[in-house]
């Protein structure tokens, strides 16, 4: 396949995280594939002869580092069971006691039931609830802001924070 680096950043709209769905769009503007959603069930899912694993810590891990940096650390989506893993009670639980900070509640993904269950868990174990929209540029449904962290809960956030790396907007 003659695609190179500069054909995917060219599918890069400003604002936008870099990822999986800009390759897909400068597949289909290759002509390899007509959508992106041919190009995630041929060719960009894990199991692909194309797929190229990279190194995830684990989570207890990933929070000692967030933490060490200064940093907080939330999960997100958490619940969003139509996208098909979901967090365990138990595992909440490891989570927690690694030392989690917050639970990304508001977002589209999220059924009224999954956002009940979220504000219940982050009460009962005081962690910040934030909100997100999930945006990494043009071909999704999520909107940008459209699901935003309260200002309680973004001066919760900030005060867990021990570095002075925070932006103020």
């Amino acid at each position: 396949i003659d695609i190179s680096m500069s054909d995917v950043l060219a599918e890069l709209s400003d604002g936008a995280t870099l990822g999986r769905p800009h390759l897909a769009d400068a597949l289909i503007k290759k002509g390899v594939v007509s959508s992106r959603d041919e190009a995630f069930t041929e060719m960009l899912h894990n199991k692909s002869k194309f797929y190229v694993a990279h190194y995830s810590p684990k989570p207890a891990e990933a929070i000692a580092l967030i933490k060490a940096a200064g940093g907080v650390a939330v999960i997100a989506h958490p619940m969003a069971s139509h996208r098909g893993r979901t967090i365990s009670y138990e595992t909440f639980g490891d989570l927690i006691s690694a030392g989690l900070d917050g639970i990304e509640v508001d977002h589209r993904d999220h059924s009224p039931d999954e956002k009940t269950a979220l504000i219940k868990l982050a009460r009962e174990n005081n962690l910040v609830m934030t909100g997100a929209s999930d945006y990494h540029g043009n071909g999704k449904l999520n909107l940008l802001a459209e699901y935003t962290t309260s200002n309680d809960q973004w001066d919760a956030l900030r005060s867990r924070a021990n570095a002075d790396r925070v932006i103020n907007l």
